[in-house]
């Protein structure tokens, strides 16, 4: 039995649900999204809140998070922030499309999928959605350009990630010559 299955999903006023027998619509004020529901799933929609029950399989879980995701995402949206640190690594919006310069001979465009937005300040750039996925795979492909390196620290990271420093060679090439 699913803990997460059980839990019932509140709707504000503001959202609207639309289920049907193999799919579920949720729209609000930041926009709409649709979720596909497979037969050994049952979806209902009654007194503002979202139930999912099983009819036959273990999916029951995983489709009541994905709903709360939506839920979540037409009403206040996700975030997903990366800082950048490094000599020279900058980053800026032009419209819809992300400019980096990374270190590279030439500068890196990022285009932004429907439904995504770009905001830059300072070392930070925002990845801004209301589909969960969407979000954190751009804000993967962005990281994927130039990860943060294990010696100095430089490249993308997420905000609160550590990155532990490696000491490099000069500090092993030291501790040993002090033998």
């Amino acid at each position: 039995m699913s803990k997460i299955g059980k839990k019932p999903i509140t709707i504000n006023q503001e959202t609207s649900v639309k289920v049907t027998s193999d799919t579920v619509v949720i729209s609000g004020p930041k926009g709409e999204l649709t979720l596909n529901i497979p037969n050994s799933v049952e979806v209902k929609f009654e007194n503002n809140q979202i139930i999912v029950t099983s009819k036959e399989s273990n999916m029951w879980g995983l489709i009541r998070s994905l709903l709360n995701n939506i839920v979540i995402g037409v009403t206040t949206g996700w975030t997903k922030t990366l800082e950048i640190s490094g000599t020279g690594y900058r980053a800026n919006t032009t419209g819809t499309e992300l400019n980096l310069s990374l270190g590279f001979s030439h500068p890196v465009v990022v285009k932004a999928p429907v439904g995504i937005k770009f905001e830059v300040l300072e070392n930070k750039i925002k990845v801004t959605g209301i589909d969960k996925h969407l979000v954190g795979q751009v804000a993967s492909e962005i990281r994927a350009l130039r990860p943060a390196d294990p010696y100095k620290g430089k490249g993308f990271r997420y905000e609160g990630e550590v990155i532990v420093l490696k000491p490099g060679k000069a500090a092993k090439a030291g501790a040993t010559a002090a033998k």
